[in-house]
């Protein structure tokens, strides 16, 4: 059965000290409770970088400009009711401190430790690549 096809943006948020940002959805979300990049469903209209834009300075209060975010991977994985296509960029520079608009729990993690934090499976696919780069 072909399932609708779900195009979601993400940021791989990467401090000064190498670590990664990543947020804990709110139980009452799909996938509550579980860890994920910051991004968001990019909107008809928009591209992928507006969309990631917008998303990190409703979620986070960050303001992000284009030319700061580098493609890196993405993921590709069906769920049961869609398959989700999820561009990944990496992000070094940004303005304001991250802070959670959204009521999400946020923390800082090494990418080597990124796996022991329970994430959707799209999100876990892309941990190869950050401890390859960031390690």
């Amino acid at each position: 059965m072909e399932k609708p096809i779900l195009l979601v943006v993400s940021a791989a948020l990467v401090d000064r000290e190498n670590r990664v940002l990543i947020a804990k959805r709110p139980k009452t979300k799909s996938m509550g409770g579980l860890w994920e990049f910051p991004g968001g469903k990019v909107e008809c209209w928009e591209t992928p970088e507006a969309a990631l834009v917008r998303e990190l300075d409703e979620e986070l209060s960050i303001q992000v400009c284009n030319t700061c975010l580098a493609p890196f991977t993405f993921a590709s994985h069906t769920y049961e009711e869609f398959h989700l296509l999820m561009p990944l960029y990496l992000c070094r520079s940004w303005n304001n401190e991250p802070c959670s608009r959204e009521n999400q729990e946020l923390t800082w993690v090494r990418a080597m430790r990124l796996a022991d934090y329970p994430m959707p499976a799209a999100d876990l696919s892309v941990i190869p690549y950050l401890r390859d780069l960031l390690s």
